[in-house]
């Protein structure tokens, strides 16, 4: 059985994949609109935590793409749920103070918190921060990060993401975080269990190797990796675990999947 004859769903990436630049990738209003067509049902799935997800809709909607709440799987939507299921509803903030309104029924705090909770905090970011959060954790408070992956591609060029930061704690604290977004397998489980798929009819397409393809391979799907984006050649080159496919961007899958 090819690969393609498997896939019945899709995870989608945003960042890179669906949108660049602040414009979708051409080719992909048309590439939605066939899976529409085919009956393919399809989710986004996102580790953008800079902004809420109520936000990411209407950004999309501004660039001709409508998407439904129930469409859009963001690291802090599953982090909210992942953190209520473990009873931690006092946090300190790592994050920005933009994505309260997706954690409805977890007090911020900033003193005594049950959980350390680290996202992208961008220029909000102090070493007194940091350095409360290094504290706390320290004193025995649960450590969760929303997202680690280990750059973006920003208007001006690559930027460290908030892998960064969850790595700097992990060193200072000698403790592991428990990651809540990409590519955890459980976060893949909770968009997919939408889809009413198994996990081996679902691809997961995106351009971030680790937290997108081979992300999706490890939660048992099936992993497709787009040159655009943060792609980098000789990040494909150098690893030990491959894709299952490399398509030149989200425009050119009706083609692969016809193939």
């Amino acid at each position: 059985m090819s690969i393609q004859s498997r896939i019945k769903g899709f995870l989608i990436d945003l960042d890179g994949t669906v949108v660049e630049a602040n414009k979708p990738i051409p080719g992909v209003p048309e590439t939605l609109a066939w899976l529409r067509a085919k009956g393919l049902p399809y989710r986004f799935v996102t580790n953008t935590t800079s902004k809420p997800r109520r936000d990411i809709i209407e950004k999309l909607r501004g660039l001709g793409l409508t998407v439904a709440p129930e469409e859009l799987f963001s690291a802090p939507i599953v982090g909210r749920d992942y953190l209520l299921s473990q009873g931690l509803t006092r946090c300190y903030p790592l994050i920005k103070s933009s994505l309260t309104i997706d954690l409805d029924g977890v007090e911020l705090v900033e003193e005594t918190p049950q959980a350390v909770l680290v996202g992208d905090i961008g220029d909000e970011l102090t070493y007194q921060k940091l350095n409360r959060a290094f504290r706390f954790l320290l004193e025995g408070a649960a450590f969760i990060a929303l997202a680690q992956n280990r750059y973006f591609r920003g208007e001006d060029g690559l930027c460290l993401d908030v892998g960064s930061i969850v790595a700097a704690l992990e060193y200072a604290s000698q403790r592991q975080s428990v990651l809540v977004g990409k590519p955890a397998a459980e976060f893949f489980a909770t968009a997919g269990r939408s889809l009413g798929l198994p996990a081996d009819a679902i691809a997961v397409i995106g351009d971030d190797l680790e937290a997108d393809a081979l992300g999706g391979k490890s939660a048992g799907g099936i992993g497709l990796l787009v040159r655009t984006g943060k792609f980098r050649p000789d990040q494909l080159e150098h690893a030990s675990v491959q894709p299952d496919a490399v398509l030149d961007s989200l425009g050119a899958l009706p083609a692969w999947m016809d193939g």
